[in-house]
């Protein structure tokens, strides 16, 4: 599993990664924080912080709004430089939006 050796204090993830045996019981033995909030169904619910969790949808939306833009998307620019003034460019229009 390649999250347990991340440098990372904690982890934040998706409803999607609710493997306990998998996925948290490794992080939780390496001392890493689990911010991944349980699923509806399950018979014991996890605590996780919310505010945590509530920063990376933020996050997430704001990549998703950055794939709007077709450049971006499809990466038409050949060098990483000018890859990387479109995506100066498009963060500052989702910003002052």
């Amino acid at each position: 599993m390649l999250l347990k050796d991340t440098p990372a204090q904690s982890v934040i993830a998706d409803k999607a990664y609710d493997a306990h045996a998998r996925l948290i019981e490794p992080l939780l033995t390496k001392g890493k924080a689990v911010v991944i909030p349980s699923r509806a169904r399950s018979k014991q619910p996890r605590d996780y912080d919310r505010h945590l969790y509530k920063a990376r949808h933020l996050i997430e939306n704001f990549f998703a709004r950055l794939k709007q833009y077709r450049a971006i998307a499809t990466r038409y620019d050949k060098t990483a430089s000018n890859f990387l003034g479109a995506i100066h460019l498009a963060a500052s229009i989702v910003w002052l939006a």
